[in-house]
């Protein structure tokens, strides 16, 4: 055995399972299994030298307690192995994930399935930064962990890049809406209103002396005068600015059934006016999602569900129409925007949909969330 590998497997000796062949090496006299088995070892031993080399690793027992960390780990935390060995990974918590983050973390692991997501820790000087995780548990031979191998890459820029286009997104839809609400004004207080003033000055001629070439254009005047406040309404209807989401909503449903000849069902229990943003993006995911359904479900009546609970406004948008496959939930630019003006309004979207069995839109909005 050269001394590379030697060196490698001595970082492997603290392994329990590694320990003892380790140790059954020494004791076997047959040559080829002997043979064989320090070429296993060889194998482990470089494969634990890539992963400690390309990543972030630890070992926790079935409690969480910290049992092995390599170089990279106390590295990126900036923790003593001596610090670690034994504590679970509170040490490094960074408050980041709420109670529920937490709890289907170790509802999926403990139930012996693999984890994969990103988590915000924070080292020692209180510093934070994010890792790409996966958490793989060791299954005894009752199907239950006793163990569990955490082994994550740094994101920390990656993340910083995605909020950095997080919150330009957030200025480029806030910049459109303020500009829909002004060419919303203009239509309906400019344009409007001087269709509105010629439709009079026609009624007065039509009283004085009627002609029927001026009933046909006061009849294409009040089209136009239609079409107008029909487009200031989509561009940003200004009962939303001034009464609030759930009236636009309402409104918007009236309108869309009478335009579609698809009933929607709303029920809703908010009572209480939201922050703007928020507003916007539930009314705007709303629309989206319904006009998504108009032109895709194939169906007769969907539901808009309001939810308003201690702990967040929750938004459901379904339908029992011909639905997608699941895969391709996330294409196309209307979801991007709904996702997006999720995400800017500090909430979060789920879309679940069958081929068959309808699809169903969730707008999530906490009553309080960290950035």
């Amino acid at each position: 055995m050269n001394s590379e590998h030697e060196n490698r497997l001595s970082g492997l000796a603290d392994q329990p399972v590694l320990q003892l062949l380790l140790e059954l090496d020494e004791h076997i006299t047959d040559d080829q299994f002997r043979s064989r088995l320090k070429g296993s070892l060889h194998q482990l031993s470089d494969l634990k030298f890539a992963l400690d080399e390309s990543s972030i690793v630890a070992l926790t027992d079935r409690k969480g307690k910290i049992q092995y960390v390599n170089d990279k780990f106390c590295e990126i935390s900036k923790y003593d192995r001596s610090e670690l060995i034994g504590q679970d990974h509170r040490i490094i918590n960074s408050g980041y994930h709420g109670k529920t983050f937490m709890k289907n973390l170790w509802d999926t692991i403990s139930s012996g399935r693999v984890w994969h997501g990103e988590i915000r820790n924070r080292d020692k000087d209180g510093n934070y930064y994010w890792v790409n995780t996966t958490i793989v548990p060791f299954l005894d031979n009752e199907g239950q962990p006793y163990q569990y191998l955490a082994v994550r890459s740094e994101v920390t820029k990656l993340k910083r890049v995605e909020g950095e286009l997080q919150t330009m997104m957030s200025q480029v839809m806030n910049i459109q809406e303020e500009e829909r609400r002004r060419i919303s004004r203009e239509l309906h207080d400019g344009i409007g209103q001087s269709l509105f003033s010629l439709v009079i000055q026609m009624d007065r001629l039509l009283a004085d002396q009627p002609h029927p070439g001026v009933e046909s254009l006061r009849k294409q005047v009040t089209g136009i005068m239609e079409d107008v406040r029909g487009m200031a309404w989509e561009l940003r209807p200004s009962v939303l600015d001034d009464l609030g989401v759930v009236p636009a909503i309402r409104t918007y449903i009236e309108n869309y059934n009478r335009h579609y000849g698809i009933e929607v069902k709303l029920e809703c229990n908010l009572r209480r006016r939201l922050e703007m943003n928020r507003e916007i993006a539930m009314y705007r995911i709303i629309q989206e999602a319904l006009t998504n359904i108009a032109k895709y479900a194939d169906v007769s009546e969907a539901q808009v569900t309001v939810e308003d609970a201690e702990d967040a406004t929750v938004v459901i948008i379904e339908d029992q129409g011909v639905g997608f496959n699941g895969t391709k939930v996330g294409n196309g630019v209307g979801m991007f925007s709904m996702e997006e003006r999720a995400r800017g309004a500090g909430g979060t979207l789920r879309v679940s949909s069958e081929p068959g069995e309808g699809t169903t839109v969730t707008l999530v909005l906490p009553r309080s969330s960290t950035k």
